[in-house]
């Protein structure tokens, strides 16, 4: 595997490899799993190989250089991917591939203290001991918030599709600041925040949040139901963007998978694999047709004013009826199936709202669905929904995700055939038509390897700027230094601002990213420290610190400001419950402080002007110090206070 190491970047591996590559796929997809497509490269007994001093020959062949940012230098773009099974976020500048941050929303995190602050799992949920509700998370799908049909650097918001719960980012501090759990689903993989109001047309920024539950379960599930797959059903949730409470859902046919909203707000939709609604993987490949459903938004909510809706269980969130039964006639349905062949994975919207793309996976197709002709159908104008998709070409093997670019292109990735195939939206419809001439592929590249999702600059926005394509590759045997048995993965970044790809860098990242977008730096407007004010337990003066008893309960107030805090000691008795508030008083950004306290599991970090606070039992007599984990000062080492808790 290691030749692939010397070839220049953008030269094709070798066709033996390529064809391995897609047979054991396939071979995987039919009977084996995945994961033979590549785990059969190597021999399970063999060793790492040793890592090539040799240079690859890429510098002069592609201008890697254009490319590189200076020290000193500032990124063009912000790109912000989901964490998959670490449950968190994170944030790299483009096109240097740097990581910046990791924002942790589902996860544990000690760097900041996510989880141990009690402002923190006031966000996260705890059970009645006070610990978190959950400790792992699975995030998936980031997406921000919009204003016009672009992004404003509000909000994002990411899935957890563990435990069914929708995270908010605040973008001005990057920090996680609300999280929901949707009653009645599991699997919540695909969400995504409209892009208008779709009732009242002055409003032209996102108000809701969509998300769709991947697997489909017994409702209530309470214990009734379990053997008999055929009562399983699945719900499509619509949640606040600004409360994050959820304003209804939706009762359907088959599971959800990606989600996708269009720029006039007027509908919401998913693909859908198995329709079949198996309980195992064999009977969830049974139908040459699954579907893209199209939800009504404005219907839905009027039904929900009018009363028309149930509730499940103790929930008592609104349930419409989108099934297939309820919803035959188009001109009152509240959802429109889209027959799309076969499992699709992925669905997204292009840059001038007119189509939707939806990928077969298991089919070498990619399904052109047009936004008017949707409509049309609830409109009962058109006689069947199928008659909705406008064009459906062969672009390759196992296509995934999609992206546009500013000129009617799009990029879809190939899981398969480890591609990124660019494809032209209009001349697809021309084939459809029957135009023979219509050239519709007009573009492959190579990436390594088993590209998941893959994304355009800008690409969800009507500001689809066309510059880069991001592939994020599921696997990278030989890209980089072996670091034992779990790879590093790739984001491999493409220029795409001229006619033919080309393969600019690998950007090794931690696993699993799913899911990315790219903003322009200039719509992302950060605060540099914050408001002593937001914080109503902020010590805004250092006269205010000291120990304050009620029972067994006791408050320590104190600051920190370089290199000092505020309080030198301060003392507890064995079995009080202690709540330590600790305010930053120092304005220079980024000097950050922090506290941890050895033996009793704390360790949080107070940015400039910010308030944090921890609550523990003093179970432990004697001496502790509290010191600042958070290089600071050159008297960083000497800051620090002493606990000392009395038996």
């Amino acid at each position: 595997m290691n030749e692939a190491k010397m070839k220049p970047v953008g030269e094709m591996p070798d066709p033996g490899r390529r064809k391995f590559l897609n047979t054991a796929a396939f071979a995987g997809l039919a009977g084996a799993g995945l994961s033979v497509g590549l785990s059969a490269c190597n021999k399970e007994t063999a060793p790492a190989p040793a890592a090539s001093t040799a240079p690859m020959a890429a510098a002069e062949h592609l201008e890697v250089g254009k490319y590189e940012v200076a020290p000193g230098q500032l990124d063009e773009y912000y790109s912000f991917s989901s964490g998959g099974h670490s449950g968190e976020c994170r944030i790299y500048g483009l096109p240097s591939g740097r990581e910046l941050k990791r924002i942790p929303v589902f996860n544990m995190d000690c760097l900041v203290g996510w989880g141990t602050t009690n402002e923190s799992k006031a966000i996260l949920g705890t059970k009645p001991n006070g610990t978190p509700k959950y400790t792992t998370g699975d995030t998936h799908h980031v997406h921000p918030s919009y204003t016009d049909g672009t992004y404003d650097g509000k909000y994002m918001f990411v899935n957890d599709k563990i435990h069914g719960r929708l995270a908010r980012i605040r973008m001005d501090t990057m920090e996680t600041d609300k999280i929901t759990e949707i009653p009645n689903i599991q699997g919540f993989h695909g969400t995504f925040p409209d892009k208008r109001d779709p009732v009242d047309a002055a409003i032209n920024h996102t108000t809701r949040v969509f998300c769709g539950a991947e697997f489909s379960i017994p409702l209530p599930n309470d214990g009734r139901d379990m053997e008999d797959g055929s009562k399983y059903k699945s719900l499509f949730t619509c949640v606040d963007a600004e409360t994050m409470e959820v304003r209804w859902q939706a009762l359907i046919d088959g599971n959800c998978d990606l989600v996708a909203s269009s720029y006039d707000g007027k509908l919401a939709a998913t693909n859908q694999y198995n329709t079949e609604m198996g309980i195992h993987y064999e009977g969830m490949m049974g139908a040459e047709m699954d579907a893209c459903l199209f939800f009504n938004v404005a219907r839905i909510e009027e039904a929900v004013k009018a009363g028309k809706f149930t509730t499940i269980g103790s929930s008592k969130v609104p349930v419409v009826d989108g099934t297939r039964a309820s919803n035959a006639d188009p001109k009152t349905a509240l959802t429109c199936y889209v027959p799309i062949p076969k499992n699709p994975h992925g669905v997204n919207i292009s840059p001038d709202g007119k189509y939707y793309a939806c990928s077969g996976k298991l089919s070498p197709t990619a399904s052109v669905i047009e936004h008017a002709l949707v409509l049309k159908w609830f409109d009962g104008e058109l006689p069947e929904a199928r008659e909705a998709v406008v064009a459906e070409p062969e672009i390759g093997l196992g296509p995934l995700h999609t992206g546009f670019d500013n000129k009617g292109n799009a990029y879809t990735t190939l899981f398969l055939d480890s591609q990124i195939v660019k494809w032209n939206v209009e001349a697809a419809i021309k084939s459809f038509k029957g135009d023979t001439a219509a050239k519709v592929v007009l573009d492959r590249i190579d990436v390594h390897y088993q590209p998941g999702h893959g994304f355009t600059s800008m690409g969800e926005t009507k500001e689809s700027d066309g510059r880069y394509f991001v592939s994020d590759n599921k696997f990278s045997k030989d890209r980089f230094l072996p670091v034992g048995p779990l790879h590093a993965e790739t984001a491999q970044l493409i220029d795409i601002s001229g006619d033919k790809m080309k393969l600019v860098a690998d950007h090794s990242v931690y696993s699993e990213p799913h899911d990315s977008i790219i903003i322009r730096r200039d719509i992302i407007k950060t605060r540099q420290i914050y408001n002593l004010d937001d914080f109503p337990h902020a010590v805004k003066d250092p006269k205010e610190s000291g120990v304050f008893r009620d029972g067994k309960k006791v408050t320590v107030k104190l600051t920190s400001q370089a290199p000092a805090f505020s309080l030198r000691e301060f003392k507890v008795k064995k079995g009080d419950e202690v709540t330590i508030i600790l305010t930053n008083l120092d304005k220079v950004e980024d000097l950050t402080h922090a506290m941890a306290i050895p033996k009793y599991d704390i360790n949080f970090i107070v940015n400039p002007q910010q308030t944090q606070s921890v609550t523990f039992v003093a179970d432990q007599p004697g001496v502790y110090w509290c010191y600042c984990t958070n290089f600071c000062h050159a008297l960083h080492l000497e800051m620090r206070s002493r606990m000392i808790v009395e038996a």
